[in-house]
């Protein structure tokens, strides 16, 4: 089991923690935000593979800002994936 923490950028959340084995999303810990969506989302992804989430979550907009705590979700995922592939 692995841990990354990613910083969001744009959007309320502070960090992201997701909880990985293999390529499955066992947990995510999303720090500030709107805490009844997160709970939500957390509650839909976990167990989830990686890049089933990154295909449902990636591009959501809030409120115009060109991003979302969802779709930063999604980056971080990206993030984690570029960093373990070598």
């Amino acid at each position: 089991m692995e841990e990354f923490n990613y910083k969001p950028k744009g959007v309320c959340s502070t960090n992201i923690k997701l909880i990985i084995d293999k390529d499955v999303l066992t947990d995510i810990e999303v720090t500030n935000g709107c805490p009844g969506n997160l709970q939500g989302i957390r509650s839909l992804v976990q167990g989830m593979k990686l890049k089933d989430v990154v295909s449902k979550l990636e591009g959501i907009d809030c409120r115009g800002r060109g991003t979302s705590c969802p779709d930063q979700i999604a980056k971080s995922i990206k993030e984690y994936l570029g960093a373990t592939v070598k």
